[in-house]
């Protein structure tokens, strides 16, 4: 009973609430009862900033919850939040401590606070076997503070090597105990731990320049680690004394070498920082300024005394060093070796002069290695003891070439005979006489001679060319090159004879049918010089490759014309092949003929009238007489009767040879026309047929007569029902028609004495 009003008197309610707070600050501190025995102090720890549950321990459905809080320091507890499971109540101070809600009787602390560092205390009011008791929780929250990011100080950013730096890690907040960890990374370098540093600051006393770099350090608790952004160390030192490479690396007696035309590059290096500002000197004139001097393209003029300065400009100090660069250059091109034969001796020169310095050349042959001199070397060997493939190598050594130099001379007669051919300049003015053996080293001796074996000109090398004016009288004459050469005996020779062209034609007579195509054939028979081909047509024009209607398809000594969709009026006649060169001509003719396809036979129109609306015609028509066809032309104008007469224009053509009939449409019905058709075999058109204007079509009566019937029936019938009407009511006006008998009480003077009256019907059927 006392639980169940407890439970819905509100009243009961708050007075419970008020009398456990009364209890609570009158005393401060809670006063256990015999049914209530005292809890332990349970020790809880958040996050700040985090969420927190407070649990009111375990027991049977409590009818109130009430949370109170103690600030650390202080006696005196707050109320915090109330709930007896329908509904709660949060205190406005609970703010102090965070995002307070209920959940079960259990106090939740989001977004914590380091206010809500202190003592809690859940009161639970509850029934037990018919009573009412209380239980207590007493809990011990600990609010823990995350490390602030810690941050580097340097006591001096920039110390010149040799004095005492100390670095400090700071942090600002955090729940101690706080521990620190120091990182070290160069400047260009991965990143190394400081072992043994734990403290919050360590000393650097002397600093030099491997202490150089980047420090950071971490800060850690029991909630988190977190690591600071790096300061930087800048170690102030140097220069050291210049250190001077070259590349490409040649060194000399006296320092350095480096090749003519190429890239030459000396690099200084002094350690300093900042680091330092570097000049060049060569022979005491300064010639640039930084730590690499870049020659792009090495000349003979850069030869000389290559000084390095090196100057810290905060520290003012300077250091530097001095190297000696020669530029060494190999002579112009290659080494050339030649042959010169001479009466039973051949002398083999190799020479390549110029170079610093000058280039070393040897000879060496078949036998082994030859004689050795710079610049230049001469090799003398006897004839008989040659043999073709003999060769001989000239190496030339210098320092700025990395492969040595060679030429090679190879001592072979030429393969074969010599060549000769003929050829004739533009418009035909001269014969050119050309020899050829190619190969052999030495190179071969060519000669032209007549026929009296008289020199015409003289000699040459590999190649003979000897010019002749064209005329006729050259024709059947001929000509002969002589080849000399010190490895072969006899002296070989060819001959060249000089003759017109001469001119064969497949067929002298072609024939071909209208609309066809044809091909002549002309072949080239003889002829030196090599001689023109051309065909030209009946009007003795050239026939080209951009001639209309014709193509050129030349096969080696033959060229074929084709001519295509053959007309006769265009291309009937006699063409002619004629070949042409610097001694002579020839021509040969073929006749074309382009025939005709026989005559179609008549055609007549057997039918030609206008369709709906005279838009359209149907016309039929019939052949007259034997013969072959292959379509149908239909053509049409505007008759000479209407207007717009002009001439015959095509109104079908596509029409196939077993029709007799077509439909035509696309007419004006203002226009007067007049048809005509012929017959069609391929190219050939027959004889025209009858000119003729479509005809109305015939007037049906049939469909006339039929609903002029109709309707003078319905007519009728509504005439004879208006009669009937009218008699009915006039019935003295129809005499054939008995008088009723008179009705009793009707006097005889009243009846009706009006005139006959006439009725006319008439009947109009319309078609």
């Amino acid at each position: 009973m006392v639980g169940q009003r407890a439970q819905h008197d509100p009243v009961s309610l708050l007075l419970l609430i008020r009398l456990c707070l009364l209890h609570l600050r009158a005393s401060g501190q809670p006063h256990p009862t015999p049914e209530a025995p005292a809890e332990e102090v349970v020790s809880v720890q958040g996050v700040r900033g985090g969420s927190v549950e407070l649990a009111c321990g375990s027991g049977p459905a409590p009818l109130l919850v009430l949370w109170s809080f103690t600030p650390l320091g202080s006696l005196v507890p707050r109320p915090v939040a109330v709930t007896d499971g329908a509904m709660s109540k949060v205190e406005a101070i609970a703010s102090a401590l965070g995002v307070v809600s209920l959940r079960n009787g259990s106090l939740v602390l989001g977004e914590l606070r380091e206010g809500a560092r202190g003592h809690f205390l859940c009161q639970v009011l509850h029934v037990t076997g018919g009573q009412l008791h209380t239980a207590y929780s007493h809990l011990t929250l600990a609010v823990l503070v995350p490390v602030s990011k810690p941050q580097v100080r340097l006591s001096n950013p920039s110390p010149v090597e040799g004095a005492s730096v100390v670095a400090t890690c700071a942090v600002r907040e955090g729940t101690e105990p706080v521990t620190f960890a120091w990182q070290h990374q160069a400047s260009q370098g991965l990143g190394e731990a400081l072992v043994g540093v734990t403290e919050p600051l360590f000393r650097l006393d002397p600093v030099n320049r491997t202490h150089l770099g980047w420090y950071m350090c971490s800060a850690r608790n029991s909630v988190n680690r977190l690591s600071s952004d790096g300061a930087f160390l800048d170690v102030i030192y140097g220069p050291d004394k210049p250190v001077i490479t070259v590349e490409p690396l040649g060194l000399a007696e006296e320092g350095f070498w480096a090749s003519e035309r190429e890239e030459v590059t000396l690099s200084c290096l002094a350690a300093s920082n900042p680091p330092s500002h570097y000049v060049w000197l060569r022979d005491h004139t300064q010639v640039h300024t930084g730590p690499t001097y870049v020659i792009a393209r090495a000349g003979r003029v850069h030869t000389g005394l290559y000084t390095c300065l090196a100057h810290n400009s905060y520290l003012d100090s300077r250091t530097q060093t001095t190297v000696q660069l020669t530029i060494y250059y190999p002579p112009e091109g290659q080494p050339s070796c030649a042959v010169h034969p001479s009466p039973g001796a051949v002398t083999l020169l190799c020479a390549w002069p110029g170079g610093l310095p000058p280039a070393q050349l040897q000879w060496e042959g078949p036998q082994g290695p030859g004689p050795t001199a710079p610049s230049n070397v001469t090799w003398s060997h006897a004839a008989a003891q040659l043999s073709s493939g003999s060769a001989f190598t000239c190496t030339g050594q210098h320092p700025a070439l990395a492969p040595p130099a060679l030429c090679t001379v190879t001592l072979w007669e030429p393969l074969g005979r010599p060549t000769c051919w003929s050829t004739a300049t533009v418009g035909h003015q001269f014969i050119m006489l050309s020899c050829e053996w190619p190969g052999g080293e030495p190179p071969a001796t060519l000669s032209w001679l007549d026929e009296q074996q008289q020199p015409l000109g003289g000699s040459s090398s590999s190649m003979a060319v000897h010019l002749l004016q064209a005329q006729e009288d050259l024709a059947g004459r001929e000509f002969t090159c002589r080849g000399t050469h010190l490895l072969r005996t006899p002296d070989p020779h060819c001959h060249l004879q000089l003759e017109a062209p001469q001119l064969d034609v497949a067929e002298p007579r072609v024939s071909v049918l209208e609309g066809g195509e044809a091909w002549l054939e002309c072949s080239l028979r003889g002829g030196t010089p090599p001689a023109q081909l051309l065909w030209l047509g009946p009007q003795q024009q050239q026939v080209d490759h951009g001639t209309s209607g014709f193509t050129l398809h030349p096969e080696g000594a033959q060229l074929r014309l084709g001519i295509y969709d053959a007309d006769p009026a265009h291309h009937r006649g006699t063409y002619q092949c004629v070949a042409r060169n610097a001694v002579g001509n020839s021509s040969r003719s073929v006749l074309l003929e382009v025939l005709r396809y026989p005559a179609p036979p008549n055609v007549t129109i057997s039918r030609l009238t206008y369709g709906r609306h005279r838009r359209e015609v149907e016309l039929q028509w019939a052949i007259a007489g034997p013969g072959n066809l292959t379509g149908f032309l239909v053509q049409r104008k505007a008759s000479a009767l209407g207007p717009g007469a002009g001439a015959w224009e095509t109104a079908a053509s596509d029409i196939e040879p077993e029709s007799r009939g077509r439909r035509l449409g696309g007419l004006d019905p203002g226009v007067l026309y007049a048809f005509r058709i012929l017959a069609l075999n391929h190219h050939t058109a027959g004889h025209p047929s009858e000119v003729k204007i479509p005809a109305d079509p015939p007037f049906s009566a049939y469909p006339a007569v039929l609903g002029a019937a109709g309707t003078g029936m319905v007519v009728a019938t509504v005439a004879s029902l208006l009669v009937f009407q009218y008699a009915a009511r006039h019935p003295e006006t129809f005499p054939c028609l008995e008088t009723p008998t008179a009705t009793p009480g009707l006097d005889p003077a009243q009846e009706t004495t009006d005139a006959p009256v006439n009725v006319t019907i008439t009947v109009t059927a319309t078609p």
